[in-house]
C-alpha cells in the first residue's frame, strides 16, 4: 500500500483507489468473478490474514468487551429502528399520526413487513469485516486489531446469523425451508472463527523473519483484495429507492448509535485507540449480508441495496468526525 505520513490521507487513497478499481472491474467482468473472489477471501484469504495480524496484536486489556459493545450497538439500533417503524418516516408518519388522531383502535406501522425487515437489518449490522477491519488497520495498525476482530466475529457475525435471520424470517418469507440450527451452523462453520483460535495458538510458535514477513505481506494483500471486492459488489448496485427510510437507517447506524455508545465507553474506562476502534466498527455502513438476507427471505431488497451504496459513500465523511471526537 502507498506510504504516506498522514494515516487518514493514506486510508482515503487506498479506500477510494482500490474500491474504484474494483468498481471498474465489476462493470467489465461477469458477476461470477466477484463471487469467486469473495469466496476466496472467505475461505482462504481472510483466515490467513487473521492468523497473521492476531500474532502481532495487543491482547492486553479488556478486549472481551468488544463483542459486548457490538451487541449493545446492534440492540440499540434495532430498538431505535423499531420506534421509527412504529411511527413511520416521512409521509408514512403523517398517515400514522392521522390514524392516532382519529382514535383508531388498531394502530400499526404504515410500512410493509418486508420493508420493516430490511430497515431493521440496515440499522443493526455493519460491514465490520471487509471494510471495518481495513479501516482500523490503516488508521491504528495491527496492535489494536484484536478489538476490531472480536467486534466482527463475536458481535456482527453472530448478530446477523442469529438475530438477523430471526428478524428476516419474521418479516419475510424464505424461498427455502430454514432450520433453527442453520444460524448456529453458519457461525461454527465460519473459517474466520477457526482462524482466530489458530492465531491465538500460533502466537507461541516462533517463525523465521522471512516467513513472518511473507505472512504479513500476504495479509495486507488480502486487505487490498477485500477493498477491490467491495468495489466489485458496489458496481452491481443500481438502485436508489426508499431514500427517506434509507437516510433514517443510516442516521441511526452510522451517527446516533456510535455517538451515544462511544460517549458511554468513557464511563467504562475505555479511551484512546481501543475506543476509536469500537466507534469506527459501530459506524460502518450496513453489511452486504443484509442484501443476502433480503433476497433469501423476500424482504425489501431495494432498501437494503440503497442503504449499502449511500452508506459506503457517507463513510468518507463520517470517519474524520469520529477521529476528531474519540481519538484522545
Amino acid at each position: 500500500m502507498v506510504y504516506l505520513e498522514n494515516p487518514l490521507l493514506k486510508l482515503y487513497l487506498n479506500l477510494i483507489g482500490w474500491v474504484a478499481l474494483g468498481f471498474f472491474l465489476g462493470r467489465q467482468l461477469p458477476r461470477s468473478y466477484s463471487t469467486y473472489l469473495a469466496k476466496f477471501l472467505f475461505f482462504i484469504g481472510t483466515p490467513l490474514s487473521i492468523v497473521a495480524f492476531i500474532r502481532s496484536a495487543n491482547l492486553s486489556g479488556p478486549i472481551w468487551i468488544a463483542p459486548l459493545i457490538a451487541w449493545a450497538a446492534i440492540l440499540a439500533g434495532a430498538g431505535i429502528a423499531g420506534i421509527l417503524i412504529n411511527f413511520g418516516v416521512g409521509e408514512e408518519r403523517f398517515k400514522t399520526l392521522n390514524a392516532i388522531a382519529q382514535n383508531s383502535p388498531q394502530h400499526t406501522s404504515a410500512w410493509s413487513l418486508p420493508t420493516q425487515g430490511s430497515f431493521l437489518l440496515a440499522t443493526m449490522v455493519g460491514n465490520t469485516g471487509f471494510l471495518g477491519i481495513p479501516v482500523t488497520l490503516s488508521l491504528l495498525g495491527s496492535e489494536h486489531f484484536a478489538w476490531a476482530l472480536f467486534y466482527d466475529l463475536l458481535g456482527t457475525t453472530m448478530g446477523i446469523n442469529i438475530l438477523g435471520v430471526a428478524i428476516a424470517s419474521h418479516c419475510g418469507k424464505s424461498v427455502s425451508p430454514q432450520s433453527w440450527l442453520s444460524p448456529l451452523r453458519a457461525i461454527f462453520q465460519n473459517p474466520a472463527l477457526w482462524a482466530l483460535g489458530i492465531g491465538f495458538v500460533s502466537r507461541r510458535l516462533p517463525l523465521s523473519p522471512q516467513i513472518a514477513q511473507l505472512l504479513t505481506t500476504g495479509a495486507w494483500i488480502v486487505i487490498t483484495l477485500a477493498l477491490i471486492t467491495i468495489g466489485m459488489q458496489l458496481s452491481k448496485l443500481n438502485s436508489l429507492h426508499n431514500l427517506k427510510q434509507v437516510l433514517a437507517s443510516l442516521a441511526i447506524k452510522m451517527l446516533l448509535v456510535p455517538l451515544v455508545i462511544g460517549t458511554g465507553l468513557t464511563f467504562l474506562g475505555i479511551a484512546g485507540a481501543p475506543r476509536l476502534v469500537l466507534v469506527l466498527q459501530m459506524a460502518m455502513p450496513p453489511a452486504f449480508g443484509t442484501t443476502l438476507l433480503a433476497e433469501a427471505f423476500n424482504l425489501d431488497r431495494e432498501l437494503a441495496v440503497t442503504a449499502i451504496g449511500i452508506g459506503c459513500v457517507s463513510l468518507l465523511f463520517t470517519i474524520p468526525l469520529w477521529i476528531r471526537l474519540f481519538n484522545f
